[in-house]
């Protein structure tokens, strides 16, 4: 790391995770456990423009912020033969990622895997990068917008940056205990843990900030890096959807999407004439109105790009039926007709469904959707596919000569 601070924080950051290395996720041999496919540039690909990416050099990804190496895990397991860089300020963070990625194999399974100790305010030079994966790390920055900036300079144009951000909402708890515990001079050591613990067991039952930690954070916070992280944080910003808008602005970056869409859909909340009045509001209003219903919103979750993307929605038939496909990899249960989808989600595919993802995994790699054997007419070919990639169990990618428009 350079000899000067890159962001005014960085010190204290450094130190605090120096002490508590975050995320307290044990380690374990073998790949990580399940999949998530916010990790999966093909599947980021496609939830950002509907379709793969194009093929050609190896992708390169950037885990910016990596602390003890979780997400770097999941992206060298995800997108076998990248290019991955993982950087983070904190030493005592980066050893424990070290260890991570040798016990799961991940540093086997990705010859080109570097993990160095930087801060992604200082990496000129090594872009551009396909894929950033900034999650839970610009929030803590003294100036978010410079990390921001900084990043959209490395991203490739066309490319995507996915960030996890704080939002004020649901953290209003959390907020009053950090004020409480700073009030008490309670700082981010062993004895602030200690005392901070306290105070949860010292709080009336019936307290309404005890009460939320307990039903809320406390199975997220019992490994004590996690606790620390939460509640006794050196440096941290929260945001409202609007503030959120002016913070993506600022780096002259597209908003690609919620990777969290579900949370977005006013449907969850309302019903009847209430819900078809949300579901006719434009996008930011529709999401303003959800951030104004659901007080539990406790961060944003969301893509990036760097100019905007052509979405390809695959209408015509002639496109799909000509488009090689891949079954989604972040499926639980496959080669079962009973799944969880990509978002954990319980599923049931039906008979054509698992038909043609079967003959998927046989046929040789993008084997146009309608070059399957399977009996069908191309009209009950294309519709079988186009609900599988609705339900982002398949994936997309043009095939020679498909249009411009429609995809």
């Amino acid at each position: 790391m350079s000899s000067g601070p890159a962001d005014a924080a960085t010190p204290a950051v450094s130190a605090f995770y120096d002490r508590f290395p975050y995320p307290g996720d044990p380690l374990e041999d073998g790949p990580p456990p399940g999949y998530n496919w916010r990790w999966s540039y093909p599947c980021v690909s496609s939830a950002c423009t509907g379709r793969l990416p194009e093929a050609g050099q190896p992708p390169r990804l950037l885990d910016a912020g990596c602390g003890t190496g979780v997400s770097t895990d999941y992206l060298v397991h995800l997108n076998p033969g990248a290019e991955v860089l993982a950087v983070d300020i904190s030493s005592g963070a980066l050893e424990v990622a070290r260890e991570r990625l040798r016990r799961s194999g991940g540093a086997r399974h990705c010859p080109s895997l570097r993990i160095e100790q930087r801060s992604l305010l200082e990496l000129d030079g090594e872009g551009p990068f396909d894929l950033i994966n900034s999650v839970g790390v610009l929030h803590h920055l003294r100036q978010p917008e410079a990390g921001l900036q900084a990043l959209a300079a490395l991203l490739k144009p066309g490319g995507v940056l996915h960030l996890f951000l704080y939002a004020d909402g649901g953290r209003w708890e959390i907020h009053r205990v950090q004020r409480a515990l700073m009030a008490l001079q309670v700082v981010g050591d062993g004895e602030g843990l200690r005392l901070g613990r306290a105070l949860f067991e010292q709080l009336p039952e019936g307290n309404r900030l005890r009460r939320h930690h307990e039903q809320r954070w406390a199975l997220d916070t019992a490994a004590d890096a996690n606790f620390a992280d939460m509640y006794l944080h050196p440096q941290e910003t929260s945001y409202q959807l609007d503030g959120l808008f002016r913070f993506v602005a600022s780096a002259g970056l597209e908003f690609a999407g919620f990777s969290n869409p579900e949370v977005w859909d006013p449907a969850r909340l309302l019903q009847g004439e209430l819900l078809e009045r949300a579901l006719a509001l434009p996008d930011r209003q529709r999401w303003a109105l959800v951030e104004s219903l659901d007080p539990d919103i406790s961060h944003f979750e969301f893509f990036l790009s760097r100019g905007p993307l052509r979405l390809s929605t695959w209408d015509s038939d002639g496109d799909l039926l000509a488009a090689g496909g891949r079954r989604n990899p972040c499926l639980w249960g496959w080669p079962g007709a009973t799944l969880l989808d990509p978002d954990l989600r319980p599923i049931e595919l039906d008979d054509q469904e698992l038909v043609l993802l079967k003959a998927l995994e046989t046929a040789p790699e993008f084997t146009p959707i309608g070059g399957l054997s399977l009996g069908w007419s191309p009209d009950q070919q294309a519709a079988v596919a186009r609900r599988l990639w609705s339900r982002r169990l398949l994936l997309l990618a043009p095939g020679y000569g498909a249009s411009a428009t429609g995809m």
